[in-house]
């Protein structure tokens, strides 16, 4: 009975390490075509290359490391059109990760929700509350004045029954802007990377 029970835990264990092998490349370009049309959608959409990719760290007010990937951006013809800066912190339910567009002036074009594991109908309306139009809008703003939710005496308006979400998406995006005006000293260089618009 043993050795029946060690062959199938063996046999099992190599289909899953089978699956797991030929499952990791289209997951992997998967991962790489979300994150591009990602860039795309947060810088305002059309064509653009990211010209270079820096990874910066810098601590929290509680001195944790944090890390930050910024994506600069140009135009068919060379011209800057700012970055998307990926940024990570803790929400109500886990980790959420934000991508956010700023312009070559550090104002708000756009973001996306690359990661969360907020509350359906709650925390997770965060993707389209703080869209342009919309109740919490923060597109167009410049976070050199940090955004904080009415609550905490800001401008922002929270999400209805989630104020910790509310409030670790915008630290996530005051984070993000000053991962993106600080000077990357110590950043590290990535490859270059082309973002075209699918037909």
């Amino acid at each position: 009975m043993v050795l029946v029970l060690t062959g199938v835990a063996v046999i099992t264990g190599a289909i899953l390490a089978y699956i797991n092998h030929i499952t990791e490349a289209p997951i992997a370009l998967q991962k790489e075509k979300a994150l591009a049309d990602g860039i795309k959608a947060v810088m305002g959409g059309g064509e653009l290359t990211v010209s270079k990719t820096d990874t910066v760290r810098q601590n929290d007010a509680k001195g944790k490391e944090l890390t930050y990937i910024i994506y600069q951006t140009q135009d068919a013809q060379k011209k800057d059109l700012g970055a998307a800066v990926e940024s990570t912190t803790g929400g109500f339910g886990g980790n959420l990760k934000v991508l956010v567009g700023f312009d070559p002036d550090g104002n708000i074009l756009g973001y996306t929700l690359l990661e969360h594991a907020e509350t359906p109908g709650l925390g997770a309306k965060a993707d389209k509350w703080f869209q342009k139009g919309e109740k919490g809008d923060i597109i167009g703003k410049n976070p050199s004045e940090e955004l904080t939710v009415s609550k905490d005496g800001g401008k922002i308006d929270a999400i209805t029954a989630s104020t910790i979400t509310s409030r670790a998406f915008l630290l996530a995006v005051n984070n993000a802007y000053k991962a993106y005006k600080a000077t990357p000293v110590d950043a590290q260089s990535g490859a270059t990377k082309q973002v075209k618009n699918e037909q």
